[in-house]
């Protein structure tokens, strides 16, 4: 069997799909919530919400079933953790300094886990 030169095709990045049941509630978390600003050519079945250099996608009832897990990595986690507090957060971890980084988890409107993280400190 031959090596495969794995530089020959960059990869551009990673976007997870996650399946939601409300579209309108998961938009309002992430976009609300989470500071995400939707796609323009998204629609009540599928879309994108990105901030930054993070994106996901989500899709009403179809693709990305289960429950996902979501890394996201953020310039200060103490930062968004304090902005985060509040009714209706749903804080699954809070604020936790492993070697590998400090983050926090949280849980979105269908119980999908987003892990925000920034440098251990």
């Amino acid at each position: 069997m031959e090596a495969v030169n794995h530089r020959q095709v960059h990869f551009e990045g990673s976007q997870p799909i996650l399946c939601v049941e409300d579209m309108t509630a998961s938009l309002r978390f992430y976009i609300e919530v989470l500071g995400f600003e939707n796609a323009e050519w998204g629609t009540g079945l599928f879309t994108s919400v990105s901030r930054g250099m993070a994106a996901i996608y989500l899709y009403k009832g179809g693709q990305g079933r289960g429950g996902a897990w979501v890394w996201i990595g953020v310039g200060s986690a103490e930062k968004l953790h304090e902005q985060m507090q509040g009714p209706g957060m749903k804080i699954r971890m809070p604020l936790t300094n492993f070697s590998s980084a400090l983050e926090f988890q949280i849980e979105d409107t269908d119980g999908k886990v987003v892990r925000l993280g920034s440098e251990p400190g």
